[in-house]
């Protein structure tokens, strides 16, 4: 079982750079894999970006180059450093975190509450 808390959301203006952090409880931080996803009202929640226990970081194509994953094991925590925010970056994300991982939501049991990102033009 693993528990979730997000934080490091607010309000930027655009072209500035955010970071989110995500804390998780548990032994098993460090052999799950751990995604972002985001989501705005009316549609669905969306990959953004994710590492494998390994790792490994798959990034949707609307924030390759500018977002980055990172994990930090000793301190049971993932990072999504987001630069050169846009207004369309504006969402709730949320942190997600499983045995699968990856870019596909149904493949995480175990999500945070969400941090609210707003990106002023």
């Amino acid at each position: 079982q693993v528990q979730l808390v997000e934080s490091g959301g607010g309000l930027v203006q655009a072209g500035d750079s955010l970071r989110l952090s995500c804390a998780a409880s548990g032994r098993a931080f460090s052999s799950y894999a751990m995604g972002w996803f985001r989501q705005t009202p009316g549609k669905e929640r969306e990959f953004a970006a994710s590492i494998s226990w390994s790792g490994i970081r798959t990034y949707a194509a609307s924030v390759k180059g500018r977002f980055t994953i990172s994990r930090d094991n000793a301190k049971n925590t993932v990072y999504l450093q987001m630069n050169s925010l846009k207004p369309e970056d504006t969402a709730v994300y949320y942190c997600a975190g499983d045995q699968i991982g990856g870019a596909f939501r149904d493949n995480y049991n175990y999500w945070g509450q969400g941090t609210q990102v707003t990106v002023s033009s």
